[in-house]
This record gives structure tokens, C-alpha cells and sequence, in this order.
């Protein structure tokens, strides 16, 4: 084979997989995505008023109103009011927990079928949360398509 003859060839075969990939990837990811999505940590612009966006993506947390220092009690995040569907192409990657700046814990997910994104954390407050009387537990998700998303909650420390 001539070296132009291999040099088409090639350039042919790299222009067909480029089309294939680009098939292949609007088969698996069909939704478009909004980059402006990925460039600041969204939140829950109006509690009132949730857009759909929000619902599904907007962590959840639930945890008790008032804890004692010293004691342990659950956390649970979920993400979106209506639980967030996993597939192949729409997945929340993670779900962490905070008290304050501080890592809680971190729960990985993949991008596979049969999950809801929810997660349980088991927490223990120092006594150094009791002079100001509260903690802030800050939850925070990724989802592959709708970016980072964030909510808070104080809670009373006894």
C-alpha cells in the first residue's frame, strides 16, 4: 500500500469513528446539558416557589431539631425532594455531608440503574458546638448533568 493510498485511508476511517462516537454518545446521553450549570454551587433560589430543576436536585436534610453534645443521632440526605432517578446517562455521582466546614462523610454512587441517592450518616457533635448553641450540617451532590448543588439546616446543640 502507497503511503497516500494508507494516509486517505486513515483519515477516512478516523472521520467515520468520530461520526459513530458522536451517534453513539447522542444515543447515551440524550439530555442536553446547561454549562452554566457547573459554574457556581447552586441552591434553592426561592423555598416558596421550587422550579423543577430545584426539586430534583436540591438536597434534603433531615436530622433532629435540637441534639445533645457528646451524643450520637442520624443525618439523612437525600437529593431532591422527588428522589433523583439513576441511569446511564442522568446519575448523581456523590453525596457528602459537612458540619460547618468540616468533612462528615461521603457516599460515591454509579451510574447505574436501581438506586435512589440517599444517604444515612451517623453524627456525633463535640462539646465545642455548645457555646454558640448550634451546628450547621451543609449537604452537597453532584449530579453528571445539572452540576453541584448545596443546602444547609442549623441545628440546636444541648
Amino acid at each position: 500500500m502507497k503511503r497516500r493510498d494508507f494516509l486517505q485511508a486513515a483519515a477516512v476511517g478516523a472521520v467515520a469513528l468520530g461520526a459513530a462516537e458522536a451517534i453513539a454518545g447522542e444515543k447515551y446521553f440524550p439530555s442536553k446539558v446547561d454549562p452554566k450549570l457547573f459554574d457556581a454551587i447552586n441552591r434553592v433560589k426561592d423555598p416558596a416557589n421550587k422550579t423543577p430543576l430545584e426539586k430534583k436536585h436540591a438536597p434534603v436534610i433531615k436530622a433532629p431539631e435540637v441534639v445533645k453534645a457528646g451524643e450520637p443521632f442520624a443525618v439523612e440526605v437525600s437529593v431532591g425532594e422527588m428522589l433523583h432517578d439513576m441511569g446511564p446517562a442522568h446519575w448523581i455521582e456523590w453525596i457528602e455531608l459537612n458540619i460547618g466546614n468540616e468533612p462528615a462523610g461521603r457516599v460515591d454512587f454509579q451510574p447505574k440503574g436501581y438506586l435512589r441517592p440517599r444517604a444515612t450518616f451517623l453524627v456525633v457533635l463535640g462539646q465545642e458546638f455548645l457555646a454558640a448553641g448550634k451546628a450547621t450540617l451543609v449537604a452537597n451532590e453532584r449530579c453528571n448533568l445539572h452540576g453541584y448543588w448545596e443546602a444547609s439546616l442549623d441545628i440546636k446543640v444541648s
